[in-house]
C-alpha cells in the first residue's frame, strides 16, 4: 500500500527539522544488512544518542533541499540511511565506523558536521577522534597546566623562604 501524500509531507517535515537541528549527520549505503544486524546497529545508535533512519531517497532529497544541503542530493542513490546527532558530532561516524569494520556490509556516502559537508575520508577521520567530552577535558587540562606550573613556582619560593627562616631560627636557638 503506497504512502499517502500527507504522510510523505509529514516525513519530509520531520526529517527536515531533524537535519536542521543536527550538528552532524552521516549518510550510508546499507544494502546487505540482515534484520539482526540492523537491530544491533539501531541499539548501538540509541545508546550513543543518535537517531538512525531509512527514508526514501526522493523524500530525503526534498528534506535536504529544504535545509540548504543541496550539495548532498547527488549522493542519494541506492539504499540510503542517515544517522543524525544533535549532541556529539563524532558519535554517528564512530558507531558506523565500528559497525562497518565488524560487518563490512555498509559504506559511507557523505555527511555534514556543523554545516560543513564532509566526504568519506573526512568521515573516517572524524570516527577516529575521541568523544567531545574527552577533547574538552584535554583542552582544559592543557589550559590549566601553565597555571599549575606558576602556582608551584610561587609555592616553591615561599616554601624555600620558610625553610630558610626555620634554619636561621634553629641556628640561633643552638
Amino acid at each position: 500500500m503506497p504512502i499517502t501524500r500527507e504522510a510523505k509531507e509529514q516525513i519530509v517535515a520531520q526529517l527536515s527539522e531533524e537535519l536542521k537541528a543536527a550538528n552532524a549527520a552521516i549518510f550510508v549505503d546499507y544494502k546487505g544488512l540482515t534484520v539482526e544486524e540492523a537491530t544491533e546497529l539501531r541499539k548501538q545508535f540509541r545508546e550513543a544518542g543518535v537517531n538512525y533512519k531509512v527514508v526514501k531517497n526522493t523524500l530525503t532529497k526534498i528534506a535536504l533541499e529544504n535545509v540548504g544541503y543541496k550539495d548532498l542530493i547527488s549522493y542519494m542513490t541506492g539504499p540510503t540511511a542517515v544517522a543524525i546527532s544533535q549532541d556529539d558530532p563524532v558519535a554517528p561516524a564512530k558507531v558506523l565506523s565500528d559497525f562497518i569494520k565488524k560487518h563490512k556490509k555498509m559504506e559511507f556516502k557523505v555527511g555534514f558536521v556543523d554545516g560543513k559537508v564532509i566526504n568519506v575520508d573526512e568521515i573516517k577521520e572524524l570516527a577516529e577522534l575521541p568523544p567531545k567530552e574527552e577533547l574538552v577535558a584535554k583542552l582544559l587540562a592543557s589550559l590549566n597546566s601553565p597555571i599549575y606550573g606558576l602556582v608551584n613556582v610561587l609555592q616553591g619560593n615561599i616554601r624555600n623562604l620558610v625553610y630558610t627562616l626555620n634554619a636561621i631560627k634553629e641556628k640561633k636557638e643552638a
